[in-house]
């Protein structure tokens, strides 16, 4: 696997997070300062420019881990 581009990894833990965040929504739940599971509060419904830096790590690895299991599966993906 080559190496990613750091914006190309920002945009896509973004869209990750978006896509989290809109399901969780959808699913009725909102934002709390806690994750509150009875009441369907999390903590990060926010804006991905708005989570601390440790749960953008979350969102880089998901990615990161999907681009590698894409490659093990023999898929290439070309940034044009």
């Amino acid at each position: 696997m080559t190496k990613m581009p750091p914006e190309i990894l920002e945009l896509l833990a973004e869209k990750i997070h978006d896509r989290w965040s809109a399901k969780r929504k959808a699913e009725g739940w909102t934002y709390g300062k806690e994750r509150n599971e009875p009441e369907k509060q999390h903590p990060g419904l926010v804006l991905y420019c708005e989570l601390p830096e440790e749960e953008k790590g979350y969102d880089r690895a998901t990615v990161l881990e999907t681009i590698k299991a894409l490659d093990d599966l023999g898929y290439k993906i070309v940034i044009a």
